[in-house]
């Protein structure tokens, strides 16, 4: 049964547990950023910020209520049924439909992207179509399956509730901060769209192999994207001094 004493904090090994959890948690709370900074960069400029808070707020209070169940968390990778030789829990059901939608939104906004005329007609009315409303839910459905995927995260991590609650609220507080700039810098900057959309492709099918009982290490999926991050820095500064000479060479 999990502890919810801070007893812990007398223990070196109980720091290291709670800082190890809280870097978990946020690297685990970057999939849900690159998502909510997408979404809402489609609203009109007004909605922005609330839609972030109202999205990042409401992945607070899920996780936090989960955390209450914790009983139930834990029973949630009971098997309910085999096939393909793999026992299906109802936290494989979540990962599963939580990896196809992300599929299903990340490629179709790659392809507005790729193939804005065969959606001229909507592009007209975009602001209107993607609604606030519509935003929110969205935000809601990706929120209910990482959370499920944090919490147990958490669980598997430690047996102390009051770690679980730190980490949860510090992962957070760090994911309110950093939605704004991230998000800005996504919309200043267009190639980085294509490159989040890639990196969502990815989560959705580690989320679809992780249901099915393919268990990818998170470390090879973060290294993958930092590398790809990586690559797309040296690609802006690259076209920043090539536009910068261009520039220069003009007005000489």
């Amino acid at each position: 049964m999990p502890d919810l004493s801070l007893a812990f904090l007398a223990t070196p090994e109980g720091w290291a547990a709670m800082i190890t959890l809280i870097a978990m948690e946020v690297v685990l709370g970057i999939d849900n950023l690159i998502f909510i900074s997408i979404l809402t960069n489609k609203l009109p400029p007004e909605h922005r910020e609330r839609a972030r808070r109202l999205g990042i707020g409401a992945a607070l209070i899920m996780r936090l209520v989960l955390l209450t169940t914790i009983a139930w968390i834990v029973g949630m990778t009971q098997p309910l049924f085999t096939a393909f030789g793999h026992g299906f829990s109802l936290r494989d059901l979540i990962l599963i439909a939580g990896g196809l939608f992300l599929i299903w939104k990340a490629t179709k906004e790659i392809h507005h992207s790729v193939d804005p005329e065969d959606h001229k007609d909507e592009m007209v009315g975009k602001a209107v179509n993607v609604t606030l409303g519509g935003a929110i839910f969205q935000i809601l459905l990706l929120d209910l399956v990482f959370s499920v995927d944090s919490i147990i995260t958490a669980v598997g991590m430690t047996e102390h509730l009051a770690i679980m609650y730190i980490a949860v609220i510090v992962a957070i507080a760090v994911m309110l901060l950093a939605a704004t700039p991230l998000a800005n810098f996504i919309e200043r900057n267009p190639t980085i769209v294509m490159l989040a959309l890639g990196f969502l492709l990815m989560i959705g099918m580690t989320l679809i192999a992780d249901g099915m009982g393919f268990h990818v290490p998170k470390g090879y999926i973060y290294s993958a994207m930092a590398f790809a991050a990586l690559v797309e820095g040296l690609n802006m500064l690259a076209r920043r001094r090539s536009s910068a000479e261009k520039s220069q060479s003009s007005r000489t």
